[in-house]
């Protein structure tokens, strides 16, 4: 499994349940090295601090070949899902993390790939998040007028090996064995309005299963297939989905009327209006919370969780019915079950790591999930 991270999106742009800030999944932190490198704590990759600047494609592939950083000389360039596992949608210009990377003035980044019918055209990350398609003469040195830098990436561990990425689960939905994400089989029919998308998504059952929700955009992106064009994606399992434009629950921080959708002739993704209408498929994955939303309100709004933060001891009460509790790490890993006594439970998590848990509580024959941070 390799995780995917979050897009770090933090800020709500509408009252309606189920945009990119009412889930925090692998939420992005990177270590920095201290000796020009940054390591991703979610994927396990390592980056370089400060990109190589301005250069052709074919001079990025020679730099990072040949670059020794930090005192190691396996660096290459990304493949685009890692140069745009990177990318922070809470910011825009650049929509990366300035504490973490250094500040350039890039406009494009580089990836190893190229579009799948047009070896002219390159797979690029860009400032403003999104990832796209473009013709390598864009760029100042080879004639153009754009910048586009290199960022260098290595791998820490061997990457995972996936004999088989997706299965389908002959219950109307796909598993992705890479991120372990499971894929609504058969999409919505119709076009419909980013805010309808949310709804439909929030309020969807599929194979018994409630708690579906409208993907994020570095989910979206992941099912993403550079290979292919017209779609982009994996027919064998994602039949119904054609090129077409599919709707993500992220919003654009700096022009919030516009959410990200991934076109998939391509693969690549922009943003629009939210009052337009694009295509949409669900996902779910763990941790997630399973709504109807008023009754996850309702019900949340009657359990309380102290202290939070904490050290080692948590204590649940509620006035709500709660039958079970679990804590789950960010890897969906369940590492407490515990049953209140009297709507009451206290839970030692000395021994857990410290981070962002999530507290699963059954209710009724749903599951609630809320956050804890052990310090």
């Amino acid at each position: 499994m390799k995780r995917l991270p979050d897009t770090g999106e933090t800020t709500s742009y509408t009252t309606t349940f189920g945009e990119d800030n009412d889930y925090t999944i692998n939420p992005p932190y990177f270590t920095i090295n201290g000796n020009g490198t940054v390591t991703d704590t979610v994927t396990g990759l390592m980056w370089q601090q400060k990109d190589g600047g301005e250069m052709t494609i074919e001079r990025a592939i020679y730099y990072c070949d040949t670059l020794t950083l930090g005192g190691y000389t396996d660096w290459r360039l990304p493949l685009p899902h890692e140069g745009f596992s990177i990318l922070n949608h809470q910011y825009a210009n650049p929509a990366v993390n300035t504490t973490v990377f250094t500040t350039t003035t890039a406009q494009y980044w580089w990836t190893s790939e190229r579009q799948a019918n047009d070896t002219t055209k390159i797979w690029v990350t860009n400032a403003g998040g999104g990832i796209g398609n473009h013709p390598k003469s864009e760029t100042i040195s080879a004639g153009g007028t754009k910048i586009f830098s290199a960022r260098a990436v290595r791998d820490v561990t061997p990457p995972p090996t996936i004999p088989n990425r997706f299965t389908d689960n002959g219950n109307g939905t796909i598993t992705d064995n890479l991120t372990t994400l499971v894929w609504q089989k058969i999409v919505y029919s119709d076009s419909i309005t980013w805010e309808q998308a949310l709804t439909y998504a929030d309020t969807l059952t599929l194979n018994g299963n409630t708690d579906w929700r409208l993907p994020n955009i570095k989910e979206l992106e992941s099912i993403d297939d550079e290979s292919l064009v017209n779609p982009s994606i994996n027919r064998t399992f994602f039949s119904t989905m054609v090129t077409n434009k599919y709707w993500s629950s992220s919003s654009l921080p700096n022009q919030p009327t516009k959410a990200w959708y991934l076109d998939t002739q391509f693969g690549i993704t922009t943003y629009d209006f939210k009052t337009l209408r694009h295509y949409l498929i669900c996902v779910r994955g763990i941790p997630s919370i399973t709504t109807n939303i008023n009754r996850l309100t309702n019900t949340l709004d009657q359990i309380n969780i102290y202290p939070n933060p904490a050290t080692t001891m948590i204590t649940i009460t509620s006035s709500a019915n709660i039958k079970e509790i679990k804590i789950i790490n960010l890897l969906g890993e369940v590492v407490s079950t515990n049953s209140p006594t009297n709507n009451q439970s206290t839970i030692d998590i000395s021994q857990l790591s410290k981070g962002i848990y999530f507290v699963r509580l059954k209710h009724n024959g749903i599951y609630l999930n809320t956050k804890i941070i052990k310090q």
